[in-house]
């Protein structure tokens, strides 16, 4: 296995389906959205849209990075998670953190590149995605901290567009933080067991399946809901309206798929089903944005 694939398994790439597209949404919406500036350059957006997913990746890369290093004495006594790089040895704990701190680094001067608000807000956005992988410790809603980490993301790129905040990029990051959240409680349902014993805090740990689960729904009617409110934004067209109906049938069938007995298609509902909800969604509102 060669250092790339290394880093890449580390980081967990494939997750940043996740974000991703919610970002290049707001993306696409900022820039459907906002007054038109004048530009000597017709394609300036394809500079800004390069810079935002350099972004994205090396702010990732910086949660992930940081999490697979704070946690690698916890991920070692888990039989889940004792294969994971940093306790197997296939990294260093050293160089996990040289990797965190190179990333940190290629995020704030990227940021610093894009306006002078992404500038100022840079570290802010570091700490809070570095936050959540020491939330565990002391507090069940760390599920919710995760799901601001993501959340970040559709901000971000509105703001790299626009150079401010805009209501609509606040609804769409309370779509991607209670649809996080909603999800990271159906994946720490495996791991409850092990985080009572452990003293770590989350839902699933706290309460009964039963009980977590309903908390999950809660968090994703609101997901929904958000969803709408920001739908009622763009263009009303069958693409809107088809993009939210599939996310929030993709997200009822994460609930029918994962109840309080039966627990084993877990893996499915978390990975692929919400990477499949965060994609079609954004593909079909922005095309939708597109062709209005």
């Amino acid at each position: 296995m060669n250092t790339i694939q290394k880093y890449a398994r580390l980081v967990k790439f494939s997750h940043t389906i996740f974000a991703m597209p919610f970002a290049m949404l707001s993306f696409t919406y900022a820039l459907w959205s906002a007054p038109k500036a004048e530009y000597s350059n017709p394609w300036w957006w394809l500079t800004l849209l390069v810079q935002v997913v350099l972004c994205m990746v090396f702010a990732r890369n910086v949660a992930m990075g940081f999490n697979r290093w704070a946690d690698r004495d916890i991920d070692k006594q888990n039989p889940r998670t004792a294969d994971r790089e940093i306790p197997a040895g296939v990294i260093k704990p050293r160089a996990a953190l040289w990797f965190v701190a190179i990333n940190a680094l290629l995020f704030i001067v990227v940021a610093s590149t894009i306006n002078t608000l992404t500038a100022l807000l840079s570290p802010v956005a570091l700490a809070v995605v570095m936050a959540y992988s020491l939330c565990k410790r002391f507090t069940s809603m760390a599920h919710l901290v995760l799901g601001l980490a993501l959340g970040i993301a559709p901000v971000g790129a509105y703001i790299a567009v626009t150079g401010g905040f805009s209501l609509e990029a606040c609804i769409l990051s309370l779509v991607v933080m209670t649809w996080t959240a909603g999800f990271d409680i159906i994946y720490a349902l495996q791991d409850a067991d092990f985080d009572r014993k452990a003293g770590l805090h989350s839902i699933p740990a706290r309460f009964t399946p039963r009980t977590s689960l309903l908390i999950s729904i809660a968090l994703h009617c609101v997901a929904v809901a958000s969803l709408i409110w920001f739908a009622s934004y763009l263009p009303q067209s069958i693409w809107t309206w088809a993009g939210v109906a599939v996310f929030a049938s993709i997200l009822a069938l994460e609930h029918v798929l994962v109840t309080p007995t039966r627990t084993r298609h877990i893996g499915i509902a978390f990975g692929t089903l919400n990477g499949l909800a965060s994609l079609t969604l954004a593909i079909l509102l922005i095309i939708g944005i597109i062709v209005e």
